[in-house]
């Protein structure tokens, strides 16, 4: 049986953090399905084929990540593909208590899943994506916060 993680968010867009959490877990699963959530409490800036677009791009080659959109609960997309795991990234100790209270509801609602908890590196604890939409929005350049092949402007 196969090891297939969960990695869910909204990815708008996609970060040097995400890039990162993603490819220090390729070691730890077989395949790891991003999968880009609907959230009713954010209004998104890139459009969802763009995000979807944007992560296809970033990981393109790589057979062991598949990227998917999904608009239901996480466990219930666990339990659709076959995941048994929700993998996370923390950057700060109030990520960690929102995160450890989202993955004990979800072990409750599904007992077969487990969530991965992935520290970020040292020089990404800062970037999150609500700080690049904003960079982004008033023209500012976010190159060093988004991964190499991203160039936004193409994604909108």
């Amino acid at each position: 049986m196969s090891k297939i993680a969960i990695f869910p968010g909204s990815f708008d867009p996609i970060t040097i953090g995400h890039e990162s959490i993603v490819l220090r877990a390729l070691s730890l699963f077989d395949k790891i399905i991003i999968a880009v959530g609907h959230n009713e409490t954010k209004k998104a800036f890139f459009p969802l084929a763009g995000r979807l677009s944007m992560i296809r791009d970033v990981f393109a080659g790589n057979a062991k990540i598949e990227v998917m959109h999904y608009e239901d609960l996480t466990v219930s997309l666990c339990q659709r593909v076959g995941a048994k795991y929700i993998l996370r990234g923390l950057r700060t100790s109030a990520d960690f208590e929102y995160e450890r209270a989202i993955a004990q509801v979800n072990k409750a609602m599904y007992d077969d899943i487990e969530s991965v908890f992935i520290l970020t590196l040292p020089e990404h604890t800062s970037i999150n994506s609500s700080i690049v939409r904003e960079i982004l929005h008033y023209g500012g350049n976010a190159g060093k916060f988004l991964p190499d092949s991203i160039d936004p402007k193409k994604y909108l």
